[in-house]
């Protein structure tokens, strides 16, 4: 037939790639014509496709116009120049290339043997990064620890919560599962109420501790020791203490180097999430917000965020391999091979969840050669730069008010209630929140908020700044330009008029 696809064709790649990179290309020059957020209703797509697959072949323009015509308007465009919703995802060159490859060549790389190269150069990229973020030695593959790629911080944080929960019964014994506590500040990330949940750990021994203005919504050590202390005394085990650079809602920065102290005095399993701001600590102005990582016993962060590395890429370092290992590792007769049992290689499949893994090291090495650190460092900074004028815009208005001080390249701010808002403006800011991002023109997003005297269980309000409704201008996408965020202002400021009745 005509269109018929052999399943693996070098010349009908090579055509057929040409034209995809070409359709990529083109989608890339014309990403600010799209509406940022995606304007379709629920099952939009159901009345457009056919109810199955065809039975004959078709050709591959047809459906790159598909894409064009019925695909693209359902799609929310993270890689616009106008998004600023939640947390950068970065797309680059040379990630999409390093991408590209790795389909190419598309091995299932989960024990040395399988592809030698993809387990080694996963090792070598891994210290590479950890060198650049000057990580403590004990993280390198050189010593008892070394780094790993999960495909997301949600993996990272489950696969060292249950690593820690292992360590901990196998000196305590498998019966006393039901005492094990977790701590963390009520802005840490819902992942790690999720890796609980799997872990088995008791829904109310999952510990998130209050934060507030006072210390920008940072974890306060002292209420950290003295639950820790109650918790001891009533005979329960703490085990696993979850610090955050740079929270969800606010960028907030937990005190490290307080915080692994009393997790060291405790025995307790130390975890840094710094999924997101974790990039900007390879400028060495940023550094000091992860001084105390030595007394981590994991790290992580997302290459996939900020580090112009296409999803999914989650670095993870681990300070003692064999606690990853001990817990998670399977040995069936029909993975076993010499340089295996030899212990003489590192099979990454006893480091993650699922056995296959991707050759996701290529495009984070790709990135690191391609761009260089002097080029990543000067990308971070221009985001940052373009977050504080953003910063200056919303102060000057006295319409609105910043939240919390800016730490990184996210701006919390709102439209100030007026004095017969008897929501504090909640209504207000949500209206604001979905003007603009029906409007097209942007997408930001908001914090979980939660009003005194709602009665939810602590467990289920991560991420909560003093019950105000906060909107975020998270800056980050990899084709944002000054004039990009002076538009955002003008629309964010045209609907607030709006609201206000024209004031």
């Amino acid at each position: 037939m005509e269109n018929e696809l052999k399943p693996m064709d070098s010349e009908q790649l090579r055509e057929n790639a040409h034209k995809m990179v070409d359709f990529i290309a083109d989608y890339y020059k014309s990403i600010e014509n799209f509406p940022v957020l995606s304007q379709v209703h629920p099952g939009y797509l159901r009345e457009l496709l056919p109810d199955s697959a065809p039975n004959h072949p078709e050709s591959l323009q047809d459906v790159l116009d598909d894409v064009r015509q019925k695909i693209l308007p359902g799609v929310t465009h993270w890689q616009s120049p106008d998004y600023f919703a939640y947390f950068p995802s970065n797309s680059s060159t040379a990630g999409f290339l390093g991408e590209m490859l790795s389909a190419g060549i598309n091995i299932v790389g989960f024990s040395w043997v399988t592809s030698p190269a993809a387990t080694e150069l996963e090792v070598i990229v891994l210290d590479w990064l950890a060198k650049l973020l000057k990580l403590p030695d004990h993280f390198l593959s050189s010593g008892q620890g070394g780094g790993v790629i999960q495909g997301t911080a949600s993996e990272a944080v489950l696969v060292v919560l249950l690593a820690a929960r292992d360590r901990v019964l196998r000196r305590v014994g498998k019966d006393f599962l039901g005492k094990l506590l977790v701590y963390a500040s009520d802005q840490a990330h819902a992942a790690l109420q999720k890796a609980c949940q799997i872990a088995g750990i008791h829904p109310g021994n999952f510990r998130l501790l209050k934060t507030d203005s006072s210390t920008n919504y940072a974890l306060d050590p002292d209420l950290v020791c003295q639950a820790v202390s109650d918790d001891l005394a009533a005979g329960l085990i703490p085990f696993f203490l979850c610090a955050t650079v740079g929270t969800t809602s606010s960028t907030a920065v937990d005190p490290l180097s307080s915080l692994g102290k009393i997790a060291k005095d405790n025995d307790m399993w130390f975890h840094i999430d710094a999924a997101y701001a974790g990039s900007a600590c390879i400028c060495p102005e940023y550094r000091h917000y992860i001084n105390g990582v030595e007394g981590a016993d994991s790290f992580n962060m997302n290459a996939h965020k900020w580090f112009l590395t296409n999803f999914d890429c989650s670095a993870l370092w681990v300070k003692d391999r064999s606690a990853l290992i001990q817990s998670l590792s399977t040995n069936p007769e029909y993975l076993k091979n010499k340089a295996s049992q030899a212990n003489a290689v590192v099979d990454y499949k006893d480091w993650q969840i699922p056995l296959g893994r991707r050759f996701r090291s290529l495009k984070l090495w790709m990135v690191m050669r391609l761009y260089g650190l002097e080029n990543l460092q000067s990308y971070i900074r221009n985001h940052i730069k373009l977050a504080e004028q953003f910063e200056e815009l919303v102060a000057a208005d006295p319409r609105f008010e910043v939240i919390v001080p800016r730490t990184f390249s996210l701006v919390c701010f709102r439209l100030l209630p007026t004095v017969h808002d008897q929501d504090n403006g909640h209504k207000l800011n949500s209206s604001l929140l979905e003007a603009v991002n029906s409007s097209g023109k942007i997408f930001i997003s908001h914090t979980i908020s939660i009003k005194k005297g709602w009665d939810i269980p602590i467990w289920k309000i991560c991420q909560v700044l003093s019950g105000k409704f906060v909107l975020r201008f998270a800056v980050g996408a990899p084709l944002t330009e000054e004039r990009h965020v002076s538009s955002a202002w003008e629309v964010l400021q045209k609907h607030a008029t709006t609201l206000l009745g024209g004031s």
